[in-house]
């Protein structure tokens, strides 16, 4: 970490604000977003962090220190289990790294951009949420970038970061598109996207079976659904 004019840091201080994440990473010009690059790498399937952590504790009981699971992990699940005060994954970055080390990749970190949030948290989140990806990138552990944008105010950052053509991610629970109040805010935001990032696949957690997702596939962008926990679940159930 360097201070201004890229002086050596007083002796003492500390990186209390994670910039070595980005410390080699470019920037957005319009927005300092730092620039995550997404992988080509397509998931088999995905895991959430807190089902990884699970696993990560059981297999290390059992000294299975070089277990590996080709899944990559994703943070479609509520903040408090990722970025709560004891366990959050940007206060303490290498436990949360001891576990990622142990899968196929990562999704970058889905920390929530609600619009009830003032604009700031907004706006730091989603600086998060790549500044953790440029961080991956940096350790060569394969990041999607997840992309989360809210009402219309976070158009202006909240996909900048992203390279344009680049495999990106959604999350169809997370994002509320099952209720149809939320549904129009959600296809104008998609929209939107794809015509800033103009992606060339898009990993959707939970079903791409809705009109906006199967339309862009007449486009050329692939769509590639991984089923959620819950329909996996749901579907267990439907075959006993």
């Amino acid at each position: 970490m360097k201070s201004v004019n890229n002086r050596p840091p007083r002796k003492g201080c500390k990186d209390i604000w994670n910039a070595f994440m980005v410390k080699d990473a470019s920037f957005d010009v319009g927005t300092d977003m730092p620039i995550c690059i997404s992988t080509d790498i397509i998931p088999v399937s995905l895991i959430s962090f807190e089902d990884a952590k699970t696993i990560y504790k059981k297999e290390m009981k059992l000294k299975h220190n070089n277990f590996f699971i080709n899944t990559f992990i994703h943070f479609y699940i509520d903040d408090q289990k990722f970025d709560g005060k004891r366990t959050s994954i940007w206060t303490y970055p290498n436990q949360a790294l001891k576990i990622i080390r142990h899968f196929a990749g990562i999704i970058t970190p889905d920390f929530s951009t609600y619009a009830d949030f003032p604009k700031p948290v907004k706006y730091f989140n989603t600086y998060r949420m790549r500044a953790f990806g440029c961080w991956m990138n940096v350790l060569e552990i394969p990041a999607i970038n997840n992309v989360r944008w809210g009402t219309y105010e976070t158009w202006e950052y909240c996909f900048a970061g992203i390279p344009k053509g680049s495999t990106v991610a959604i999350g169809s629970v997370a994002s509320g598109i099952r209720k149809l109040n939320n549904r129009p805010l959600f296809e104008e935001g998609l929209k939107k996207m794809v015509s800033v990032i103009s992606p060339k696949r898009i990993i959707v957690y939970g079903s791409s079976n809705y009109p906006c997702l199967q339309n862009l596939r007449k486009t050329g962008i692939e769509i590639v659904s991984i089923p959620s926990k819950t329909s996996l679940a749901y579907k267990e159930v439907s075959n006993e």
